[in-house]
């Protein structure tokens, strides 16, 4: 039986990277929530107001994200995803959604100092290699840093949760 692996973390903290490598060990491709904005919706982004029209079309990707998911899980199937939950409140709902489902689940939380994390990003930006999906400015780069809401003892306590350290981060 499958399980679904949710990879979360601030920006820079290497989601992507962790979670490619999870989908070789599992032989399923990782559903990344900024791969899905991107070449969904990326020619109708808006100049001014951006945070309502990306709300709304994050959930309709995680919506659509989800019935790939039962569907990986329905054919025994593991299912990595990476979902960009930056607070404990979201986190924990899609931790919900999974118990209401019936599911094995695991939440890996990876992070790594502020100052790796802008370096990581720059050099991404610059590559534009496997994990680079857009580029990502130093005002998006604090913003979502400030957003960013490591689990506390309540969420450990309602999640099953494996913290990634720096140093267990191989695949950097």
């Amino acid at each position: 039986m499958g399980m679904v692996h949710i990879v979360e973390g601030p920006v820079g903290a290497g989601k992507t990277t962790f979670a490619n490598q999870l989908g070789r060990q599992y032989k399923t491709p990782p559903l990344v929530m900024d791969d899905w904005m991107v070449r969904l919706f990326s020619a109708d982004r808006p100049q001014d107001n951006i945070w309502p029209w990306y709300a709304e079309r994050k959930k309709r990707c995680i919506d659509q994200i989800w019935n790939v998911v039962v569907g990986l899980l329905d054919n025994d199937n593991h299912a990595i995803v990476e979902l960009g939950l930056l607070r404990s409140q979201d986190r924990r709902a899609f931790c919900r959604r999974m118990e209401q489902a019936g599911f094995d689940y695991r939440l890996y939380i990876l992070d790594a100092p502020t100052e790796d994390r802008w370096q990581r990003v720059q050099q991404r930006n610059l590559d534009k290699g496997d994990t680079f999906s857009m580029e990502v400015s130093e005002d998006v780069f604090v913003m979502a840093s400030q957003l960013w809401e490591p689990p506390d003892g309540e969420e450990c306590a309602e999640c099953p949760v494996e913290f990634v350290t720096p140093n267990e981060n191989a695949w950097l």
